[in-house]
């Protein structure tokens, strides 16, 4: 696959996010705590010298991805730094932590109507950072020992919602476990049927129910 067409995906990818957060999960969000300050990012720490925020994300379609999670501030956990000077890679597996934890967090109380358990969060949270990480590191030549930590976890695929529980948050960790292969296949669901939670919500009832 060429390089065009591969950034082509993950600028579809990442639209997919903001569409979907946009429709779905902004409309649902309501006041929350900020989250304590994250840990400091390579360029901040012990590993200083990795490419620089500064230097990537200006005019980068990857800015859509930090813009998201800024919206989820209980989750959101950059640099307590938060410079120009960060770690680039550092901030976006923040920002896609924060993403599907948010994601996670916001569809079960949906369509549940209770809080999820901490496991599953952080289970959603490592797996996106892991892998949009991963994604954006190798397109920037921009790996750094955050997303090696990441990416050495122990995959904890059990605790990772199932499609009929989660599905806009399983959907957005299956589309970038593997962006590439999305190329000549477009990602197209019952979810773009859908124009709110409420909906999602009915459409999972229904096939629960088998009616």
């Amino acid at each position: 696959m060429s390089r065009a067409a591969g950034a082509l995906t993950v600028h579809q990818l990442l639209g997919r996010i903001v569409y979907f957060h946009a429709l779905f999960i902004e409309p649902a969000l309501g006041p929350s705590p900020l989250s304590g300050p994250g840990s400091a990012c390579c360029n901040h720490a012990a590993a200083p010298g990795r490419r620089a925020v500064a230097d990537l994300l200006p005019d980068s379609a990857w800015t859509a991805l930090v813009e998201v999670a800024t919206t989820l501030p209980e989750h959101f956990r950059p640099c307590p730094h938060e410079t120009g000077a960060c770690c680039a890679t550092c901030r976006i597996t923040s920002a896609a932590e924060a993403v599907a934890a948010g994601w996670a967090q916001t569809e079960f109380r949906s369509y549940w109507q209770a809080e999820p358990g901490e496991t599953l969060l952080r289970a959603c949270g490592q797996a996106a950072a892991a892998r949009l990480g991963r994604v954006f590191a190798d397109w920037q030549t921009a790996h750094c020992p955050t997303l090696g930590q990441l990416t050495t976890l122990p995959a904890d695929t059990e605790a990772l919602p199932r499609t009929e529980e989660l599905p806009l948050t399983r959907e957005l960790l299956a589309l970038w476990a593997d962006p590439t292969a999305t190329t000549r296949h477009p990602v197209a669901s019952w979810l773009n049927h859908c124009t709110g939670l409420d909906d999602v919500r009915r459409v999972l009832e229904i096939r629960r129910n088998g009616s």
